[in-house]
């Protein structure tokens, strides 16, 4: 009976049961050998649709699942009370499916299956049809990416998107808010962003973290042409192969210019539209599956979004105006469970209120690598990529344009299209005379299709009404912030359709088709701007009314220029700065070689060359009355000179800013021109040399543009705190790129330091400040420290005679036991004393970031120096240290040696300047022999005298790890140089020895010119002031015909004279080794120059030779410029 209910029961199910996609088996017309073959089919189907069991299935739905198995008795209350007993929702439902597929009878697996296919219930239709629905969509979007190729996407392997990453940004910057997308770029360009996290695509819209979610709405900005939609369509089509997010059900792409054409709509009906094979839009939304909803192109948004006043709305079949629909969905009103990923250009995007938004992307541009690799990849034919770079390189403003791909394909094809043609025409200088070339190249072949072939003549004359009602429609589309235009648009500006098909109306025109609309747009917005300019440059000449103003209501306005003074108040006065290119084509399109190329396709009337004059003079007049602050709209100005190739004054401060000859120049008009060489000449921005040139009033007036400098000195100003507060606030702006900072040689006090330690606290870019030479005092290295804990950029920090004292060397201990960036930290001259420098110590036992410490000049004496040398026993990651002028004795000396005897890490020890004994040079030498670490050590100007000298010398020649020494001033004699000479026999390390200033004689000179013989590994061999003549000289000349390891060699303040020169210029013919010889002031005379010259003939190896106060007069000087002019031209000679 039992199995008889249980039979009728899979009777009592539809005719049809859809066992996979194309495969049916009528129930009415089976044996019940085909009766037990389906109940095997129904297990089958089970298991291999578990996953979509497990992740469409919920509480409610199991529960009428158990209810519906139980009554048909195909589970007992048994198995039904363990599978409620599983832990979690997943686990029941494996539990379910692994009790009812293992069933020896089959027919449980039936009843459940019967269950899902009567069911009407959304969970069941996402059951059956969810693989069959993302195969097919997937199948659709794959075709229309397919018929949507981008033609300016770069398809270079190395630029594939695959490989390209999207930059992690916190929020839009004030830059990318306010200023036209080319002024971004100009400012942006070739700087590195490193302090950026990178996103592929594959997880962009992943969590960061392992606690993180996934963000609900994702924003990705870019300015014009740098690739949005192309990723959008990368992304598409990666996801529709199964390449990426595979667990995304659903991707649903739009573009804002689609979305313009309806009025009123509701989020079902307008799935239906863009994707009519989805016939239920619910299934898709639904909360079970992860949908991805795509808005690109916000800018193209023909509405602005209104998130304060849009009407709220929940419902997906309420129809409401395109605009709030959007809305909603980003406010997460409607379709709260549904991903969304918006695209636009950043100052569109800042109307997307920031709370909103999960997470914000940069689309990067292009590198200087990238372009050259583009290059070579699409034009290396007849060398072109080469010529295309080189005249790149030449004019900065078009290379800084190629930051942009769409733009980089202008660039290139039209400059390839130039030297193909094999004229003599100059190639373009400026952007106008670029895509002046670029509309000709585009109308000089071709002819609308759909149409009978037509002359010439009747071409130009087509391609020229075409290209005046296309400069209208750009023109007044601009004002309007307008740009994407329907077909009405186009026909209400009296643009033929068909026109718009021939080579100039494919050039500059895109038709982008959906299901929803066709819409058009320029190639790119600079195209649109340039068309604009080219019809307003057209119509200004003629015009008796406002160009501005599209009716013509409007006051009079007669004559040239008037219309130019008019576009550029308009363009001074648009806060977002969207007319800032059009101006500078319009300025441009004076410039005879830009308007050349167009001459067959604009109605041009006689020369208008004399125009120019009045134009530069005109926009001087603008550089030089603008207000306190340099904007970016004066700095427009400057770009505009460059279009009119009026660059005098361009090229005036920038040959000032790199003699660093501003002091007492810096006008008005000087400070807007530096500001446009900061954003066009990566030269300037990355070294900006403003020392002794500024005072408050012209750091006020320049402050927005410094933004943008990489490396910024500004000593020797005279700045107080006042400057400081304006220095502050651009180190806290978002769009700071300064990477180092030099505030030497000023007057900066205690506030000024707290204003500094403000901005360091959020300044993400500052990597090293040097403070060195002012007065921040104890109280001002507090106001840094506070800073200095919580800053994760800094590495370096010069300090240098800032009166801290010992308070303030404490406040910088604290830092260094938690701060693990700071990397070289300078207090030299402070004052900090033995107190000061045992706290130091102390954060050194615990530090293990600091690697260079000094701490010259500042009493620290023997006991600070003991504590030093304690945390040396422990501390091994500091490589250099410092200790100058310190009132070091052999005591202080003793505890370092017995550190060094344990240290494995210091490389570098400055002891010069102390009080160290023959005692603590042979500490010393003992510390030698078992160190291996030290490179470095420098006890110039202590008293070693010949017996600790000695001592080290033994040391030397068993140490494998020194390679300089220098022992300047110690009271050195010959017996001293003779033991480190023999050292110098065997050891095989040492590259510089400085003897300087001790008096050895021709005695200790011989016995060093003996180890030359045999040494091979020194470089550097430093005998100034040894008291050695002409015996000297001449064994060192012997050990030149020999020696092929010294480069340097300075003899100065000796007594060489005309014998020893004649010697070493002996020497000199065959020795192929030596780079630099200084034989300043050793009574040479005209003969000893003589020999010299002589020798240079000779030798081609000398780089630099000194014969300053020889005595050598004129006539000797001639001998010496005679010979390096025929035959020494790369040797430096100082006479």
């Amino acid at each position: 009976m039992e199995r008889k209910v249980l039979y009728d029961s899979i009777l009592d199910r539809n005719r049809h049961i859809l066992w996979q996609d194309d495969c049916y088996v009528d129930l009415q017309s089976t044996s019940s050998s085909v009766s037990s073959h389906t109940e095997r089919k129904d297990v089958t189907w089970i298991k291999k649709n578990q996953e979509q069991l497990q992740r469409f299935i919920t509480v409610s739905f199991l529960e009428a699942m158990l209810t519906h198995l139980r009554k048909a008795d195909a589970l007992s209350s048994t198995e039904e009370a363990t599978i409620k007993e599983a832990a979690g929702l997943r686990d029941q439902i494996n539990t379910l499916t692994n009790i009812i597929t293992s069933k020896d009878n089959h027919g449980p697996s039936s009843v459940l299956l019967n269950f899902i296919e009567g069911s009407e219930s959304q969970v069941a239709q996402l059951i059956r049809h969810h693989d069959s629905m993302v195969r097919e969509h997937k199948e659709v979007l794959l075709r229309r990416c397919e018929q949507s190729r981008d033609g300016h996407s770069l398809s270079c392997p190395k630029l594939n998107l695959s490989s390209r990453t999207l930059l992690l940004v916190d929020g839009l910057s004030d830059l990318q808010q306010k200023e036209h997308d080319l002024m971004q770029v100009g400012v942006t360009w070739g700087r590195k962003r490193n302090h950026l996290r990178q996103l592929g695509l594959a997880k962009f819209l992943e969590p960061l973290t392992r606690v993180s979610l996934p963000p609900r709405v994702s924003l990705t900005v870019g300015v014009a042409g740098i690739g949005k939609t192309t990723w959008v369509r990368h992304f598409v089509r990666q996801w529709s192969q199964g390449a990426i997010y595979n667990d995304v059900s659903f991707v649903l792409p739009f573009s804002f210019s689609e979305l313009n054409s309806l009025e009123k709509v509701s989020v079902e009906r307008l799935l239906k539209m863009a994707f009519p094979h989805l016939v239920d839009p619910s299934l898709v939304l639904s909360s079970s599956c992860r949908t991805l909803l795509i808005f690109d192109g916000l800018d193209d948004f023909r509405s602005t979004l209104n998130f304060s006043d849009a009407a709220p709305c929940n419902d997906p079949k309420k129809e409401v105006s395109i605009e709030d629909l959007v809305t909603n969905i980003i406010r997460g009103n409607l379709l709260p469970d549904v991903a969304v990923w918006v695209t636009s250009r950043p100052g569109v995007a800042a109307l997307i209120p920031g709370g909103l938004v999960d997470r914000v992307t940069e689309i990067p541009g292009l590198s200087s690598e990238d372009v050259q690799f583009f290059l070579n990849h699409h034009y290396s034919e007849r060398d072109f990529s080469c010529k295309i770079w080189k005249h790149l390189e030449s004019h900065k403003i078009l290379k800084v344009m190629c930051y942009i791909p769409c733009i980089c394909w202008i660039v290139a094809d039209t400059l390839t299209y130039i030297m193909q043609n094999g004229t003599n025409e100059t190639l373009p200088r400026t952007c106008t005379e670029l895509y002046a070339h670029f509309c000709s190249m585009k109308a000089e072949v071709g002819e609308p299709r759909g149409r009978e072939p037509i002359k010439s003549e009747q071409l130009y004359s087509s391609n020229r009404k075409l290209l005046g009602n296309l400069g209208r429609l750009a023109f007044y589309g601009l004002l309007k912030h307008k740009y994407t235009f329907s077909e009405q648009d186009l026909k209400a500006y009296g643009i033929d359709i068909l026109l718009t098909q021939c080579s100039l109306g494919v050039g500059v025109l895109v038709r982008e088709e959906s299901t929803i609309s066709a819409t058009y747009r320029f190639t790119h917005l600079t195209i649109q701007e340039f068309l604009a300019a080219t019809f307003y440059h057209i119509s200004s000449k003629r015009a008796i009314f406002d160009l501005f103003s599209e009716s013509s209501m409007s006051w009079p306005k007669i004559g040239f220029q008037n219309h130019f003074r008019n576009a550029f108040q308009h363009s001074q006065q648009a806060e977002d700065g969207h007319l800032d290119v059009f101006v500078r084509f319009l300025t441009g399109l004076l410039s005879p070689a830009a308007l050349r190329p167009l001459c067959g396709l604009l109605a041009l009337g006689k020369d208008e060359s004399g125009q120019k004059p009045w134009v530069a003079g005109f926009l001087q007049g603008l550089l030089a009355s603008g207000g306190a602050v340099v904007s970016l709209r004066a700095v427009n100005l400057a770009y505009c000179l460059q279009e009119l190739q009026h660059t005098d004054l361009l090229s005036s401060v920038e040959e000032d800013l790199q003699l660093s000859r501003l002091a007492g120049k810096m006008t008005k008009a000087h400070c807007v021109v530096l500001g446009y060489l900061l954003h066009m000449s990566l030269e300037c921005s990355e070294q900006t040399n403003l020392t002794g040139s500024l005072s408050y009033t012209t750091v006020k007036c320049l402050l927005p543009q410094l933004l943008y400098c990489s490396h910024l000195r500004l000593e020797n100003n005279d700045f107080k705190d006042d400057v400081m507060e304006l220095l502050g606030s651009l180190l806290s702006a978002k769009d700071c790129h300064i990477q180092e900072l030099s505030l030497a040689e000023n007057a900066i006090g205690n506030k000024g330091a707290k204003a500094l330690s403000r901005a360091l606290l959020v300044n993400r870019t500052l990597t090293l400040l040097n403070l060195r030479n002012n007065n921040i005092g104890s109280r001002g290295a507090r106001f840094l420290s506070e800073a200095l804990k919580m800053n994760q950029v800094l590495v370096s920090v010069n300090f240098q005679n800032n009166s801290i004292e010992e308070e303030g060397a404490q406040a910088l201990a604290e830092v260094l036991q938690c701060n693990r960036k700071l990397v070289t930290l300078n207090l030299q001259k402070n004052n900090i004393g033995a107190g000061g420098a045992k706290k130091i110590a102390e954060a050194l036992k615990t530090n293990r970031t600091l690697t260079t410490l000094i701490l010259c000049s500042n009493q620290l004496g023997d006991k600070g120096t003991v504590a030093l040398a304690e945390a040396l026993i422990v501390n091994h990651t500091l490589l250099t240290l410092q200790l100058q002028s310190n009132s070091i004795s052999n005591r202080g000396m003793t505890a370092l040696t017995r550190a060094l005897r344990m240290n494995r890490g210091l490389v570098s020890l400055n002891l010069r300047e102390n009080s160290i004994g023959v005692e603590g040079a042979k500490n010393m030498a003992h510390a030698l022999y078992e160190n291996r670490s030290l490179q470095f050590l420098d006890l110039t100007a202590n008293l070693l005298h010949d017996d600790g000298v000695q001592a080290i010398a033994a040391a030397i020649k068993v140490n494998q790890g020194l390679t300089s020494l220098h022992l300047q001033w110690n009271f050195i004699k010959s017996s001293a140089t003779k033991a480190l000479a023999n050292a110098l026999m065997s050891n095989t390390t040492m590259e510089l020895l400085d003897l300087q200033e001790n008096a050895i004689g021709n005695e200790g000179v011989i016995f060093l010119s003996e180890a030359l013989k045999a040494n091979s590994t020194l470089h550097t061999l430093c005998l100034q002031g040894v008291s050695a003549g002409t015996s000297g000289a001449h064994a060192l000349a012997e050990a030149l015909l020999v020696n092929r390891g010294l480069h340097t060699l300075d003899l100065r303040g000796n007594s060489v004279g005309m014998k020893g020169a004649k010697a070493l210029a002996n020497s000199l013919k065959s020795n192929s080794s030596l780079k630099s010889l200084n034989l300043q002031e050793n009574s040479l005379g005209l003969d000893g120059a003589i020999f010299i010259a002589t020798a240079l003939k000779g030798n081609h190896q000398l780089a630099y030779i000194n014969l300053q106060g020889n005595g050598i007069g004129q006539s000797g000087a001639k001998v010496i410029s005679d010979t390096i002019r025929s035959s020494a031209l790369s040797c430096i000679v100082d006479i």
